[in-house]
């Protein structure tokens, strides 16, 4: 999936997942290596995240459920716990930078979508 900021005309991603699961959503980027650039984890349905076990900082969006940023945290570490976001429908896990180089902004619309065609 890719993932674009509509509202800057910027992808964010190209090589996006989505944890749709309860156990994928909790599993997260939990242990893994890290997030390469263009790469990102979408947790469809939740409102707050952790960063518990993991062993790189993630820049985060969270989105409403017309994909509007409510939220968003640059280079979040690990060992941490973000905030519970009223009306939050999905988090956008991403590599720490992305937030800054792309412009992304609270109130931007963002669009999840299956390829770049």
């Amino acid at each position: 999936m890719i993932i674009v900021n509509r509202s800057r005309q910027t992808t964010l991603a190209h090589r996006a997942t989505a944890a749709r699961t309860f156990f994928e959503r909790l599993r997260g980027l939990m242990l893994h290596p890290g997030l390469a650039p263009g790469e990102a984890l979408v947790l469809v349905g939740d409102n707050s995240i952790h960063t518990f076990f993991m062993r790189f900082p993630i820049d985060v969006l969270y989105l409403d459920r017309d994909g509007r940023v409510l939220r968003l945290e640059e280079a979040m570490p690990p060992w941490r716990v973000g905030p519970v976001v009223g009306g939050c429908r999905a988090i956008v896990e991403l590599p720490p930078g992305t937030i800054r180089a792309t412009h992304t902004a609270v109130g931007d619309l963002i669009a999840l979508g299956d390829s770049e065609d």
